[in-house]
């Protein structure tokens, strides 16, 4: 079973580009004001296949009480 990384947000911001940033070694298309909006607003989730159903309950559980702090 595999598995794949996903990243949502504005990637160019990641350390990984620290060596890069500046230079021609990659292309940005716009303004990226849409992924700027998603890496400050949003909360990733990380699952993968193999979870159980108790792993989902238990996630979903300690979620909703760090919400409804």
């Amino acid at each position: 079973m595999q598995t794949r990384l996903l990243f949502s947000g504005n990637l160019i911001k990641h350390p990984c580009f620290n060596q890069i940033r500046g230079t021609d070694k990659y292309r940005v298309a716009g303004d990226l004001t849409t992924t700027d909006f998603i890496m400050n607003n949003t909360f990733w989730v990380g699952v993968y296949p193999g979870m159980t159903d108790e792993m989902i309950d238990y996630m979903a559980k300690v979620i909703t009480e760090a919400v409804m702090l």
